[in-house]
């Protein structure tokens, strides 16, 4: 293993122990917090077919921004680990009455039915789980590769590329983030009290 693997494997262990360290209170207060900075978000704003993801392991909750989000008639879709192309993802819509069922992961997904599918290019705005971030646009995930390997190509062909935009507790950032070089930039960051853009901070008021 890399010395860049070593610190990032190192790294991604701390960082899970830091945001499943948080009460529910603070969950609930960095969801409220998060909703309020995503609805303020220039790249959200003529947004209208958006990827979200559910929560598991700590993860920061956007469940009230897509509530809110969904009364302005934003159009949502969750990640579908596809059964043939390994390692990568489709996006599903999802609704009040969407039928999840547990993945490989343990990790509830709608299932993968022909004609329900939205290719990542299609995709307005992508809002990824993040285990660290720094305010470069660098991303640690949880280690799997499947945002990578399905968003790769916006790294060569950026103009078909939705924004990606990471979600995180502002906790889970870090000074400099150690990358590998198939990691796919983040156009911005959003936590529970700002929005970093990718190489250059925002300045925008903190949430109190």
């Amino acid at each position: 293993m890399s010395t860049v693997s070593n610190l990032r494997s190192t790294l991604r262990k701390e960082l899970r122990q830091r945001r499943n360290a948080l009460t529910e209170q603070q969950q609930q207060d960095a969801a409220d917090n998060l909703a309020v900075n995503l609805l303020q978000h220039p790249d959200l704003r003529r947004a209208r077919h958006i990827a979200v993801y559910l929560p598991n392991d700590g993860e920061i909750d956007p469940s009230v921004y897509v509530s809110l989000a969904r009364r302005r008639g934003l159009r949502f879709y969750l990640p579908v680990i596809h059964p043939v192309h390994t390692g990568r993802l489709v996006f599903s819509p999802f609704t009040d009455d969407t039928i999840l069922r547990p993945n490989r992961f343990g990790i509830p997904e709608p299932a993968f039915r022909d004609g329900l599918k939205r290719p990542p290019w299609a995709m307005d705005a992508v809002l990824f789980p993040l285990v660290g971030f720094d305010e470069e646009g660098g991303r640690l995930g949880m280690g799997g590769g499947f945002y990578d390997r399905t968003f790769a190509f916006s790294r060569f062909r950026p103009r078909l590329a939705p924004k990606l935009i990471g979600l995180a507790h502002e906790c889970q950032r870090v000074e400099a983030l150690p990358t590998e070089n198939w990691d796919v930039p983040l156009h911005s960051v959003v936590t529970d009290e700002r929005r970093y853009q990718a190489n250059q901070q925002e300045s925008i008021t903190k949430n109190n």
